[in-house]
Order: C-alpha cells, then structure tokens, then sequence
C-alpha cells in the first residue's frame, strides 16, 4: 500500500497521517507546506489528517534566504 508524495510511490502502513509520512521522510513538520489531494493543509491539521491508499500529497520545504 502507498501513497503518491511529489509525484513518486511512497510504501505506507496504514493507519498513517500526514505527520507520520512527513517524520518518516526526515521532514520536519513546521518546516513544509502540504498540499493533500489539491487541498492546503494548516500544519495544525498534520497529526490529525489520515491518508487512504492512493493519496496524492505535494510537500514543499519552507527556506528562508535573501
């Protein structure tokens, strides 16, 4: 089972949130921007949020520069 994160198959066991597969990926949580099946996703809804088999997210780093 898996979900589709920027375009590429990612194994999932599920149950599974959007926090656990942003943890699983060595990302940060508060340092993304999460996009759940063409829906934004506030960083407060991550732990919460469940995924299904099939999922699509779009996950950006948030870098701060100049």
């Amino acid at each position: 089972m898996s979900v589709i994160a920027n375009g590429e198959t990612v194994p999932t066991e599920f149950p599974c949130t959007i926090e656990q597969i942003l943890l699983r990926q060595g990302l940060l949580p508060r340092s993304v921007v999460v996009e759940h099946n063409g829906e934004a996703v506030a960083p407060s809804e991550f732990g919460e949020r469940a995924l299904k088999v099939g999922d699509r997210l779009e996950i950006v780093r948030i870098v701060a520069g100049g």
